[in-house]
C-alpha cells in the first residue's frame, strides 16, 4: 500500500474585524457586525467552500480589550460555533475554554453537545487563563499562579476526558421490544479525586461521533509545552522564523513520543497573517495602510499585556533597546513564550518603538507576512516541507475580505502543488486533521483470536 501524501491542515482564525488592532477602521472591514450570527454564518461558509479544516474562537472571561481604542469581541464561542454548525456541514468547529474559570463536568457538556450537534466537528482550545483580572469576575482575591493553574489544567482534563469516556460506544442498546434503552453495565461512574478537583461521573450524555472533541492548546510555555505533549491533538503557536518554528516543532514532537503518543497524532499549527495583493510591493503598501491606522495607546498596552513590560518612557522613534527584554530565554527554554517572540523582534531587527508596535500590530506575535499569493503559498510549503509545521492558523488582518482574498487566491496555489485537499474525505474535525478516533477508556480489551 502506497501512504496518502502529507497534507496540509488550515484553520481560519476568527477574530472579528480581523486580526491587526486597526482592523475595525478600515473600510473594508465590517465592526458592526460583531454581534450579528448571520455574519459568522458567512465566515464558515466561505471557510467550508475552501475545505479548510476548520474555524477557531479564541476567548476569556474578562474584558481585556481596550475598548476605546478597538472592537471587543464579545460572543461566547461555544453558542456562536453551534450557530455555524448549522449553517455547515463539515467545517471544524474549535473554541477557546478555561480550566481555571470553568468547572469539568459543565464544560464537557458544552463541547460534548457541540460535538453531537455538528456531527463530529468540535475541538477544544485548553487554556488556563493568564490575565489577573478573571479572579474578580468570579467572586475571588486572586489569580492563581502559572504552576496552579497547570497543576489544575491537568486534573481538569484528565476528568473531562474520563467524563467523554464514561459511556462505551455500545452503551446505548435501543431495544424498544425489551424496553431497554441502554446498558447500564456500560456506563461508568469515573470517581476523579485530585488534589483541586473531585467529579464522581457518569457522564449524562452518550459518547460523541468523534469518541470525544478533538484537545487542542496554545500555551509554549515550559508548563505548556510539556502539557501539550501529554495531551494536545493540535496546538496553535507563535513564531517568527523558520529555525524557531522547527525548534519548536521537534521539541513538541519529542514530549509527545516521551509520554508514550504517536507524535504524528499531533498537529502543530503556528499563526500567519497574510497581506496579499497582485505584487509585494501592493501588498506592503496595504500593511503601511493599516499600520498607520493604529493608536499608539493601544499598543502600547497590547505591548504591557503581552510581555509583562512597560515602555512608556520611550519616545515613539526611539530604538527600543535590547537589554529591556534581557533574560526571556529561547523557543526550547521559556517560561514565557511570548515574551521570547517579542524579544527576538527586538534582537534581529532593533525597531524603534513605533516600529514594534507596528510590527506587532498585525497579529500579536504572530507571523505577519506581505505578499503575492505564490509568496505565500512558498512560505506556507517550506514551513511544511521543513519541519516546522503541520499546517497554519491563518489570521487574516481584516474580515471577511482577507479571508476570501486567502481563500480565494492562496488555497488554489496549494491545491495545485498537492498540499491541501480539494475535496474533504471525511465528516469529522478528526479526519480532517488526520486523528484516529480513541476508544473509550472504560471498553473492554479486544479478546485476541490464536
Amino acid at each position: 500500500m502506497v501512504n496518502a501524501p502529507r497534507q496540509l491542515s488550515l484553520n481560519a482564525f476568527i477574530y472579528p474585524s480581523g486580526h491587526h488592532e486597526a482592523a475595525w477602521r478600515h473600510p473594508d472591514s465590517r465592526p458592526d457586525r460583531i454581534y450579528d450570527v448571520t455574519y459568522y454564518q458567512e465566515i464558515g461558509r466561505t471557510a467550508e467552500a475552501a475545505k479548510l479544516d476548520a474555524v477557531f474562537f479564541a476567548d476569556g472571561p474578562a474584558l481585556r480589550t481596550d475598548v476605546r481604542h478597538n472592537a471587543a469581541p464579545g460572543l461566547e464561542p461555544i453558542t456562536l460555533l453551534t450557530a455555524i454548525a448549522s449553517a455547515t456541514t463539515h467545517l471544524g468547529l474549535i473554541a477557546t475554554a478555561s480550566t481555571t474559570y470553568y468547572e469539568p463536568y459543565n464544560l464537557a457538556r458544552l463541547f460534548s453537545s457541540l460535538d453531537h450537534i455538528s456531527g463530529g466537528r468540535a475541538g477544544w482550545n485548553i487554556v488556563t487563563t493568564g490575565t489577573d483580572v478573571a479572579a474578580a469576575n468570579f467572586g475571588l482575591d486572586r489569580h492563581p499562579d502559572h504552576r496552579e493553574r497547570y497543576a489544575r489544567a491537568r486534573e481538569f482534563v484528565d476528568a473531562v476526558v474520563a467524563l467523554w469516556d464514561s459511556w462505551e460506544d455500545d452503551a446505548i442498546v435501543l431495544d424498544r421490544a425489551a424496553g431497554i434503552y441502554a446498558d447500564a453495565d456500560k456506563i461508568h461512574p469515573i470517581d476523579f479525586v485530585g488534589e483541586y478537583l473531585r467529579v464522581r461521573g457518569p457522564f449524562n450524555s452518550a459518547r460523541t461521533p468523534q469518541g470525544r472533541p478533538v484537545l487542542v492548546q496554545a500555551g509554549a510555555s515550559n508548563e505548556g509545552r510539556a502539557f501539550a505533549g501529554r495531551y494536545a491533538e493540535a496546538i496553535f503557536t507563535a513564531h517568527q522564523r523558520l529555525s524557531d518554528a522547527q525548534a519548536f516543532y521537534a521539541d513538541i514532537k519529542a514530549k509527545a513520543a516521551e509520554y508514550g503518543r504517536d507524535a504524528e497524532q499531533v498537529r502543530i499549527l503556528p499563526g500567519i497573517s497574510p497581506f496579499i495583493a497582485d505584487t509585494e510591493s501592493a501588498a506592503r503598501r496595504l500593511e503601511r495602510e493599516f499600520n498607520e491606522l493604529t493608536v499608539p495607546e493601544y499598543g502600547l498596552k497590547q505591548l504591557e499585556s503581552i510581555t509583562g513590560t512597560s515602555l512608556r518612557g520611550y519616545a515613539l522613534d526611539e530604538v527600543v533597546p535590547v537589554e529591556v527584554f534581557a533574560g526571556a530565554g529561547d523557543v526550547t527554554d521559556n517560561a514565557r513564550s511570548r515574551l521570547q517572540v517579542v524579544a527576538g523582534i527586538v534582537e534581529r531587527e532593533r525597531p524603534t518603538l513605533r516600529g514594534l508596535l507596528h510590527r506587532l500590530a498585525g497579529a500579536r506575535g504572530h507571523r505577519v507576512i506581505a505578499g503575492t499569493p505564490e509568496q505565500i503559498a512558498d512560505t506556507i510549503e517550506e514551513w511544511f516541507t521543513h519541519g516546522a509545521a503541520d499546517g497554519f492558523n491563518v489570521m487574516p488582518p481584516w474580515y471577511p475580505g482577507g479571508l476570501e482574498v486567502f481563500t480565494s487566491t492562496v488555497v488554489p496555489i496549494l491545491q495545485e502543488r498537492g498540499l491541501f485537499r480539494t475535496e474533504y474525505s471525511g465528516t469529522t474535525l478528526r479526519d480532517h486533521f488526520g486523528l484516529a478516533r480513541p476508544a473509550s477508556r472504560f471498553a473492554p480489551e479486544p479478546v485476541s483470536v490464536g
